[in-house]
């Protein structure tokens, strides 16, 4: 649904976006991370037809940003981090304005008034936008985003000055929205992403540092697996027979943290999943493995390594 290939934007000598790619697919939604000065909204920018790319190519559903920008930006509904809102205007002038300016041809009042439903904004449709408070000016600019019913959705820090429970809500909405939308969501809260998002890019230094979804980046920068076991059984031998695994590179028992069973850190080589094997041999050995948890790197983690240590080369 969208493909980006070699985009690159320069200022002078110096690259805000360099040479980045990648494809976001029909029903995908995708997290698109990176610190401030990234590279993140020059981007985003690029894919709407905001700004044009120095090189490189977007397009949206099979149609050039640049070539044929009409029928690609009508395919669009985007929000900023700043919604392009009229303060003087009511909540339905504004959005009537936006229903014109995009030539929508849905029946105007019925596609309106789903859309405010949508969102929960009904209650001050009437009000002037100047009024409002930052969570409602931040849903009436969703709100623009989604007249037309767009296919692909570009929301830029959806959420900021919402409450916990409207923010709630809002992830609710992309979620929702994702099953019949192409999203691409920037944000700085990684829960949000965790929660929300199918796939995770991150841009560093106006390049792609990592494209996948979060258990792979995760694995991936970690480089190995660390596991806490909890199995019944006498603790020597459970550790002379789980370092006796192919892969397996380290085992430490923790202690009891329950009758008659002990804990174990068990870390794996790279690239390998230890957890079968496991579980086989301890039953075998009629060793009960009655807990079993991951300590892989949460993706704050994840997201800290990857810019603090970008060599330019894309994890996926």
């Amino acid at each position: 649904m969208i493909e980006v290939r070699n985009i690159v934007k320069k200022y002078g000598d110096k690259y805000a976006v360099n040479d980045i790619s990648f494809t976001v697919n029909r029903g995908e939604i995708v997290g698109f991370l990176g610190p401030n000065g990234a590279g993140k909204s020059t981007t985003m920018n690029i894919l709407t037809g905001y700004l044009s790319a120095t090189s490189g190519t977007v397009k949206i559903d099979g149609y050039d940003i640049l070539e044929n920008p009409t029928k690609a930006k009508s395919l669009i509904g985007f929000l900023p981090e700043l919604p392009p809102l009229y303060m003087d205007m009511t909540v339905k002038e504004y959005l009537d304005f936006v229903y014109d300016l995009k030539g929508c041809k849905f029946p105007r009042r019925p596609h309106i008034n789903e859309i405010c439903e949508l969102i929960k904004i009904t209650d001050v449709y009437n009000r002037m936008i100047k009024n409002l408070s930052k969570g409602y000016k931040q849903r009436v600019g969703f709100a623009q985003a989604l007249i037309g019913n767009p296919p692909v959705l570009i929301l830029d820090e959806p959420t900021v000055g919402l409450d916990p429970r409207q923010i709630i809500e809002i992830r609710s909405l992309v979620k929702k929205l994702g099953k019949t939308h192409t999203v691409i969501l920037s944000t700085h809260i990684l829960q949000e992403v965790q929660s929300v998002c199918d796939r995770i890019i991150v841009i560093n230094k106006g390049q792609l540092v990592a494209d996948g979804d979060a258990d792979t980046l995760t694995y991936k920068v970690a480089g190995n697996r660390k596991l806490i076991a909890r199995i019944s059984g006498p603790k020597n031998e459970i550790v002379k027979t789980l370092r006796a695994l192919d892969s397996v590179i380290f085992v430490d028992p923790l202690g009891s943290k329950e009758q008659g069973s002990y804990d174990y850190l068990v870390e794996s080589q790279p690239n390998v999943d230890i957890r079968k094997m496991m579980f086989s041999t301890l039953a075998n050995k009629g060793w009960p493995l009655i807990g079993l948890r991951s300590m892989d790197m949460s993706l704050e983690d994840v997201f800290v390594q990857l810019i603090t240590n970008d060599t330019g080369e894309v994890v996926e």
